[in-house]
């Protein structure tokens, strides 16, 4: 049975799939479904949920549906950039390592465990205000660069395990360039691996590239999540009890996180069929029921 065939049975994967392409229909088709530009000024400042603007407006004036409609551009763009990066980066050097081994696995180990060891948030947070105010793009390329570590360490032990199989030594064996057997013997019994690197570090990237813009390290002149939660806090949006404008961006994120969340487990589920027990357990427990009915 295939990893797609199994996702599709996953209920947990089913709801996330949905969450995460409803998140990406919408962006996609953004001008489809609103009339004004998220920088257009439409209505009195703060204005509240009404048929006219149905999440209210900024302090600006600005519709706060338009903007959360075209933020989710950026969020998802920053997200799955920097995922990619992320997984590229850990999945090519983990697998290097393991299968390598020697100088070229202790190199790549010690960087690995400096880059461990150093906190990746106050980290983002220096390299961010140091640049100024980064763009979506600057701050991808931080996350990216910041952010392989954890991927390095998870593929390189998998890959270790894998290097000790007969059809590695049998491709070994027969002559076939090390290239190719990472690529072709190695890197497919590793989707899973990837596959939850790479969910778990778009949820990652999308959280933290937020928090950097709440903190005033974004472009404020971009339309993404994160702007919007700052600008909110700027114009003090709750003590004015303007809720909508800070708790649109909140529940977007919130929603964004748990679709990519349950993607994120139901592939763990599928990759460690020990974390299914608690199915066979329930069916289990009810084969034992219907058969103490029965005496």
């Amino acid at each position: 049975m295939t990893l797609l065939t199994q996702l599709l049975r996953n209920k947990k994967a089913m709801v996330g799939v949905t969450i995460l392409a409803i998140v990406i229909l919408v962006a996609i088709f953004a001008p489809l479904l609103t009339e004004y530009s998220p920088t257009q000024r439409v209505g009195r400042p703060h204005q509240a949920p009404s048929a006219d603007h149905l999440l209210g407006t900024t302090r600006l004036g600005h519709d706060v549906f338009t903007r959360l409609l075209y933020g989710a551009r950026i969020s998802l763009a920053v997200g799955f950039g920097a995922g990619l990066l992320i997984t590229l980066i850990g999945t090519v050097l983990g697998i290097i390592a393991g299968y390598k081994g020697g100088v070229v696995d202790e190199v790549i180990t010690f960087l690995t465990n400096m880059v461990l060891v150093i906190p990746n948030l106050p980290l983002l947070l220096v390299l961010a205000a140091f640049i100024g105010q980064a763009s979506p793009l600057v701050i991808a390329v931080i996350l990216g660069f910041t952010s392989w570590a954890w991927g390095v360490r998870v593929t390189r032990s998998e890959t270790l395990s894998i290097r000790q199989r007969d059809f590695v030594k049998s491709a070994e064996m027969l002559g076939e360039p090390g290239w190719r057997i990472m690529s072709f013997e190695i890197f497919p019994n590793l989707i899973s691996i990837v596959g939850i690197n790479f969910i778990g570090s778009v949820l990652f990237a999308v959280i933290t590239e937020a928090t950097l813009e709440f903190l005033g390290l974004g472009d404020p002149n971009t339309v993404s999540w994160g702007i919007m939660l700052y600008n909110a806090q700027n114009a003090s949006a709750l003590s004015v009890g303007a809720w909508w404008d800070i708790l649109t961006p909140c529940f977007a994120l919130a929603v964004l996180g748990l679709g990519l969340a349950l993607i994120n487990f139901a592939i763990d589920e599928i990759a460690n069929p020990r974390l299914r027990t608690g199915g066979m357990l329930a069916r289990w427990t009810g084969l034992i029921r219907r058969g103490e009915g029965t005496l």
